[in-house]
């Protein structure tokens, strides 16, 4: 393939930083001349009676809280940046943003898909209502409890595009969520190329047809998927970030379809999708068997018992328990510090017991020897509430009564627990302070879809 091909490929749909395009000068100079590339501005300008507005072309953030004015040396003036996507290079009134203008590059329409498993009738129900609303470029929202079989019931429409010969996107709020995701991905279409992007990771494949993506990174996208699904619909920061939202809808191509994938959907999910789309509800694991129930244990003064060195006897019980049973577990704690100094205390029951949090550099790593066995629990922070499967794991919530553990938290941890065949059930524990009424929702809801009626 010359530099002017991988150039078109690497371009295409995507709006990127001159100044780092990973290709010579001459060349993309070459293919601004002859037209294939459009040249806008980073951040435009406009004076209005209440000041300077700023919007950049990127994030399409427009919050002027979130610009910073400084002496430009390149253009020897004041010039402001967008704070928003500054982690992806610095986005200013005198950068350029390139965005192929030219013949766009043609896809492969001949995927195999190599999954060899079996849809209950329900998920065949729901694949099929997905795969009509991919057809007709409607949007659709996958409503299905943790343990459904998600990502499977995805497989079908992405086949669809991606023979159509053309270019789908899979995208998600957290870096976990991807990693879990490659695998399955990369097996289920062996012959496709697929791309991985989230912080940190370098572009291996130009011509990526199939791309999974954390929902920050399609900042840099612009007009290139034919659909993308947005799995774990309601997490943060997604949710809670208008640009990012923005950054889906500018990805997709106009008229193209955005479904979202969620067990908790928020309730404007569910009325948007209602007004301008379709929803398919799946109110039962793949395995047929009820979602587990959470159980509240009282653990009072837990924190004064940790700041002294000591794990509160509740909980000293559980995990004592499971080691003896050699039942792997996750403990969900509302504090980093709190974890933290939780952490020694654990490892004096074994040492190979360890935290994680979204900062921890080896994060991927930890929660691999989980999977492997090497490790027989992690103590964590929301981080994992979502996007992991771990066979018979076992789940306590310390400080269950925290607002972070708001009803969608406490469904998606328990959602951890018995995902896989044989290990169907297991033990979802609350330990709080006091009661809450997001506990008593969260309660509420999962017997609520466990009594729901589920087609043969």
């Amino acid at each position: 393939m010359s530099e002017r091909d991988q150039l078109k490929q690497f371009l295409a749909g995507r709006i990127w930083l001159r100044h780092l395009l990973p290709f010579p000068q001459e060349t993309v100079d070459e293919a601004i001349r002859q037209g294939d590339i459009h040249i806008e501005q980073g951040v435009t300008t406009k004076k209005t009676w209440h000041g300077t507005h700023y919007a950049c072309q990127r994030c399409h953030n427009e919050n002027p809280t979130r610009f910073t004015v400084f002496a430009c040396a390149q253009c020897e003036a004041p010039c402001a940046y967008c704070r928003n996507c500054l982690n992806m290079g610095r986005v200013s009134c005198c950068s350029e943003l390139l965005t192929w203008t030219g013949t766009p590059p043609a896809f492969p329409t001949d995927h195999r898909m190599n999954w060899q498993g079996n849809l209950t009738p329900s998920q065949e129900k729901a694949t099929r209502e997905l795969l009509d609303s991919t057809i007709q470029g409607i949007s659709h929202l996958l409503y299905a409890v943790c343990g459904s079989g998600k990502t499977e019931m995805l497989f079908q429409p992405i086949h669809y595009v991606l023979n159509e010969g053309k270019r789908v996107c899979l995208a998600a709020p957290r870096v976990d969520v991807i990693l879990e995701l490659l695998p399955r991905l990369t097996t289920a279409f062996p012959d496709t190329r697929v791309e991985a992007l989230y912080g940190g990771a370098e572009v291996k494949h130009f011509d990526a047809q199939l791309i999974l993506a954390t929902t920050h990174q399609l900042y840099r996208f612009h007009k290139a998927f034919d659909a993308v699904f947005v799995d774990e619909a309601d997490a943060f920061p997604y949710t809670a970030d208008e640009t990012l939202q923005r950054a889906v809808r500018k990805a997709v191509k106009p008229n193209a379809p955005i479904h979202f994938v969620t067990a908790t959907p928020s309730s404007q999910l569910l009325a948007m999708n209602k007004k301008q789309g379709k929803i398919s509800i799946l109110a039962r694991r793949y395995h047929g068997q009820p979602l587990p129930v959470p159980r509240n244990e009282a653990l009072w003064n837990y924190e004064k018992q940790l700041k002294k060195k000591r794990i509160p006897e509740k909980l000293l019980r559980w995990t004592t328990e499971r080691l003896d049973k050699q039942q792997p577990f996750l403990i969900f704690f509302h504090q980093i510090e709190l974890m933290e100094l939780a952490e020694p205390l654990f490892q004096k029951l074994d040492e190979r017991i360890c935290a994680v949090h979204a900062e921890h550099d080896d994060r991927k790593e930890r929660v691999q020897l989980l999977r492997q066995k090497e490790t027989p629990g992690l103590l964590t922070t929301t981080i994992l509430e979502r996007g992991i499967t771990i066979p018979n794991v076992q789940v306590a919530v310390v400080g269950a009564e925290q607002t972070i553990f708001n009803k969608g938290a406490l469904i998606q941890i328990g959602g951890r627990v018995g995902r896989s065949v044989p290990n169907t059930s297991g033990d979802f524990v609350l330990f709080h302070q006091g009661i809450t009424r997001a506990m008593d929702e969260a309660k509420r809801e999962i017997r609520k879809l466990n009594d729901t009626e589920v087609p043969q």
